[in-house]
């Protein structure tokens, strides 16, 4: 079990040194639950045909696409030496979906599964070398995923967002503001169940109240996060699932080598610190220093942070 304070652009040695030039792209398709999703892999520029490279599933904040935080981060770690793939989840970017945006941690979390399994089977890849990686909120559905047995034999997260009941309405009102968005989430089930409509919301607005996050400057600025691959839209039956989900649960079942890159600027760092500490098997805690959303996409904070995960994974998956 180890601890480990820095400041941002420092890092531990890592084994591997920075590949010049930009990572090969390929996109791919798989299926999760009979729907189809669509992926990236990417390969350092040195890769030679017929070599099998250890490999990470790379995977972003909720409400986003591939081509956001997930790439960005696919495309650092190629180049520091792995096989990486990204995919677009049920409702989301190119793949499938029957609702569109529909944030549903059980589907995420079978969707991260499948993707594991397609990773591994892959020519580029050793299948007994396969990692992940997890931005934001998809933290905890890799977490559960793994609990669950995903072949995943290293974890790493970067700005976890993990919530659980207890701790979730700290961030959206106390107990009025989630019984509030619950029983709307109920009521546009309901909608869709009777009607086939679906009801939405910004996925962010600077003044929209509603919305799914407010003041969240990576998804309006189109230098940033809002990109043409992606929807500002938040379908509302969303929020049951999402506000009851328990992203702290699953720690006493990872057993895997893990690694932990948060900040005090970055979404509850006591949840982080308490999912740290129920970790079962080897486990590191990176603490840096930044704001949450910037460990999406500005330089000084990812390339540091993916120098730091390579190392883990570099270490976890000889």
């Amino acid at each position: 079990m180890t601890q480990v304070n820095s400041q941002p652009g420092v890092s531990p040695d890592d084994p591997s040194s920075t590949v010049h030039g930009e990572p090969r792209m390929t996109r791919l398709s798989f299926e999760s639950e009979g729907v189809p999703l669509v992926a990236h892999l990417f390969l350092p520029p040195t890769h030679q045909e017929g070599e099998r490279l250890p490999a990470l599933l790379v995977a972003g904040s909720w409400t986003t696409v591939k081509e956001q935080m997930a790439n960005l981060y696919a495309r650092k770690l190629a180049r520091l030496g792995f096989a990486t793939l990204t995919f677009d989840f049920r409702s989301y970017g190119e793949s499938g979906g029957d609702v569109r945006e529909y944030e549903s941690p059980p589907r995420k979390i079978v969707d991260l599964q499948r993707a594991s399994e397609f990773l591994a089977t892959l020519p580029q890849v050793d299948g007994e070398r396969v990692g992940g990686l997890a931005v934001c909120a998809s933290a905890g559905y890799m977490a559960h995923a793994i609990a669950q047995g995903a072949a995943l034999r290293a974890f790493a997260t970067i700005a976890a967002w993990m919530h659980d009941p207890g701790t979730v309405g700290s961030i959206y009102g106390g107990e009025e503001g989630v019984r509030r968005r619950i029983e709307r989430g109920e009521a546009a089930r309901r909608q869709y169940e009777q009607t086939g409509e679906v009801e939405y919301v910004p996925a962010e607005s600077d003044t929209d109240q509603d919305a799914a996050m407010v003041g969240v400057p990576y998804y309006s600025d189109p230098t940033r996060g809002n990109i043409p691959a992606w929807r500002n839209a938040f379908a509302v039956m969303s929020w049951p699932e999402w506000l009851g989900f328990d992203a702290l649960s699953p720690a006493p079942r990872i057993t895997v080598p893990s690694l932990f890159i948060h900040s005090d600027d970055s979404a509850l760092p006591d949840n982080v610190r308490r999912f740290y500490g129920a970790v079962a098997g080897p486990k590191t805690l990176h603490w840096a220093q930044g704001a949450h959303i910037d460990f999406y996409d500005r330089e000084e904070l990812t390339q540091p942070a993916a120098e730091v995960a390579a190392a883990h994974f570099h270490a976890a998956l000889r």
